[in-house]
């Protein structure tokens, strides 16, 4: 007897919820980035620092991540 296949379900259907956040997420950052290129002045102590906007804010956030990720694995032990 021949073993029929259950039909392949859609690609939509086979993408999980958090890929469909992520990609909502690179959507919004490419957005971001389109809509803040102008280059800003960052005083920072005695250092002045001309860069993009997009940039400076996602060093603010890699930082700010970092610091997290120091917190909650000091926080473990």
């Amino acid at each position: 007897m021949a073993r029929q296949d259950a039909p392949k379900p859609a690609l939509l259907s086979r993408i999980t919820v958090n890929q469909w956040v992520a990609a909502v997420l690179v959507v919004l950052a490419v957005v971001f980035i389109a809509q803040n290129r102008s280059r800003v002045d960052i005083n920072f102590l005695l250092v002045t620092v001309r860069s993009p906007m997009w940039l400076i804010l996602l060093i603010m956030f890699l930082v700010g991540a970092l610091a997290g990720l120091l917190i909650r694995r000091r926080a473990r032990r």
